[in-house]
């Protein structure tokens, strides 16, 4: 088998942009080898032409394109196995592949090798109504999922934002903005279907299972949720279903400050009031909302809630919300009861990126994040936004914050080359300050290629040593998405 074929690596970092595809033999695969992938999915599942392989060497982040060899399509398991040992067999890396809406560059091929596109296994397996779980694999996205399960009376809560295939979700650990209630990706895995490196399938909970709880060995599948690709491809997952509530309603209101915002966030959670979703919304992110979603709302530090409940419990937890909020200093209580209204406020806030772009046009994004205890939160916040004011950057500030979790959207001229270190050094002083206050340099975007110093400062000396090691067992070769988390 003829081996595969590569240059030295340019050197890694933000710059410049994705569409400065990176060329040259990097990940070139030999003609034996791309038939051999051919012989396992067939030849209309393979490709190697610029188009598509530049389209797999870069996510949403603001990191370079570095594409892969080649790109395959596999239908089926059985598929990802023979490509797995193929490509492990011949020291070609592996980089998994999902809908691509990462933002930390967890896709980019930085060695070449073979991009695995799981989107064509989209099959929903198995619904086990009565213990609340299904089996989907791995390209199935989260409102195919929801839609499917619309008459069940069952929905999977877990919403980051965009359409994301839930094999990615599960690889990077998503969460999003109904965590403060039913939890991250971590919470809502049960069991994971896995090929690893060399071809092997593992059943991370055992085959067929899906209990509630178990105290039997180690968590194997805890250490996949999160991994980034870099441990295995995830070919099927057994999620956590929740009952779909029988009301729903969802309010905004505006404040003086951020701190009054924050505070309110601090004592609504204090209170114990099951919201089911609290963002926030800077001043500068209302602005942009209003005009890219044709809101008419207050420019100024706002939160976004939701309950979910009996009617009669909405009641009570609105009433409370209510006191919290006014006691903070809110004003302009505005409540959307029915479901066009909610849904036209939360599309806002699901839109608030292409919001935030369009306040600089011609510019592009960049967007980091980080999570500290919620006691930590109204100074972290107060502090960031003095921070982003002195950098001269433009930029807003957006986050989950019933769990700690925010975000930090820049707008910078990619040619600019100022602008773009003002912007990595504001993103390392966020994570730094973060870690000053207990928390975590990422909440849910994960580590990819931008946040791995971070993470050795996170987790310390010992941490990585075990990391390391884990990854050294599982992956001895270093060929699954070499480059990412380590």
């Amino acid at each position: 088998m003829a081996s595969l074929l590569w240059a030295a690596a340019n050197p890694r970092g933000l710059f410049p942009w994705r569409g400065y595809c990176s060329r040259g033999t990097q990940g070139e695969l030999s003609k034996g080898f791309v038939e051999a992938l051919k012989a396992v999915v067939g030849s209309p599942h393979v490709s190697t032409t610029a188009a598509d392989r530049e389209q797999h060497g870069h996510d949403e982040s603001m990191h370079r394109c570095r594409p892969p060899g080649a790109v395959v399509w596999p239908q089926n398991v059985e598929q990802v196995s023979r490509l797995a040992a193929l490509c492990y067999s011949q020291g070609v890396p592996i980089v998994p592949f999902g809908t691509g809406t990462g933002l930390e560059g967890g896709v980019c091929a930085m060695q070449g090798g073979v991009c695995i596109n799981l989107t064509h296994m989209d099959r929903i397996l198995r619904v086990n109504p009565q213990d609340f779980s299904v089996v989907v694999e791995p390209g199935v996205t989260r409102k195919t999922l929801n839609t499917y399960l619309r008459d069940s009376g069952l929905w999977f809560p877990v919403d980051p934002g965009a359409d994301a295939s839930l094999g990615g979700m599960v690889a990077t650990a998503a969460s999003g903005t109904n965590a403060v209630r039913y939890g991250t990706m971590r919470d809502n895995v049960l069991n994971l279907e896995v090929v690893l490196p060399g071809g092997r399938l593992l059943h991370t909970a055992g085959l067929g299972r899906h209990f509630r709880k178990s105290a039997a060995g180690y968590n194997l599948t805890g250490l996949f949720v999160g991994s980034e690709g870099t441990l295995g491809l995830i070919t099927a997952a057994t999620l956590r279903l929740h009952p779909a509530p029988e009301a729903t309603v969802a309010a905004t209101c505006t404040f003086p400050s951020v701190q009054a915002a924050v505070d309110a966030t601090v004592h609504i959670l204090q209170a114990a009031v099951p919201v089911a979703r609290i963002e926030f919304l800077d001043e500068v992110m209302m602005d942009a909302c209003n005009r890219h979603s044709q809101l008419n709302s207050s420019v100024a530090p706002t939160l976004f809630l939701e309950f979910h409940g009996s009617e009669r419990a909405l009641a009570e937890q609105i009433e409370r919300a209510e006191e919290i909020t006014q006691h903070n200093g809110a004003s302009h209580f505005s409540w959307a009861k029915g479901a066009q209204e909610r849904s036209r406020l939360w599309a806002a806030r699901h839109n608030a990126w292409y919001a935030a772009l369009a306040l600089r046009p011609g510019c592009k994004g960049y967007s980091t994040d980080v999570c500290v205890p919620i006691s930590r939160l109204p100074e972290i916040l107060v502090q960031t936004k003095e921070d982003l004011k002195a950098s001269g950057l433009t930029g807003c500030i957006v986050g989950h914050v019933g769990d700690g979790n925010f975000h930090c959207i820049l707008l910078v001229d990619p040619e600019d080359t100022e602008e773009l270190r003002r912007v990595r050094d504001f993103g390392k002083q966020l994570g730094r300050r973060a870690l000053a206050l207990h928390g975590t340099c990422t909440g849910e975007h994960g580590i990819g290629l931008g946040k791995r110093q971070l993470l050795q400062e996170e987790v310390g000396v010992v941490g990585m040593e075990i990391m390391r090691q884990l990854k050294a067992m599982l992956d001895p070769r270093g060929l699954m998405n070499p480059g990412k988390v380590l």
